[in-house]
């Protein structure tokens, strides 16, 4: 099954709607247009296109600060440190279903932080 069949039913069974996009500019694109409440993004860092799924998180994160992210990535691990938004989740593939899920929940269920 192609990932992006696996992170669909992974998620769908867990109880969340999700949109699979090809490139970070659909993604923006719809996340800019404001007719869907999004509430998370889990992208991978290698998208078609001409953004990367750790630019997308960086524009994502502008309009919404905490804004949560989970990266998904074969090989690009490594660059998560110097690449990945702060309170992100990087998944390497091949992961299970269930880190999917766990790893959204996480960052779903985590109170931003209160500003002063």
């Amino acid at each position: 099954m192609p990932i992006a069949g696996g992170v669909e039913e992974a998620l769908l069974e867990a109880g969340f709607a999700t949109d699979i996009l090809s490139s970070a500019e659909e993604a923006l694109t719809l996340f800019r247009s404001g007719m869907k409440e999004y509430r998370a993004v889990v992208a991978d860092v290698n998208l078609k296109g001409t953004l990367s799924g750790w630019e997308l998180a960086r524009q994502l994160r502008q309009r919404e600060p905490t804004f949560p992210v989970v990266y998904m990535t074969g090989a690009a691990a490594n660059d998560w440190g110097s690449q990945g938004v702060p309170n992100s989740i990087l998944l390497q593939k091949p992961f299970a279903p269930a880190q999917l899920v766990t790893a959204v929940s996480k960052l779903l269920n985590e109170v931003p932080p209160t500003h002063k």
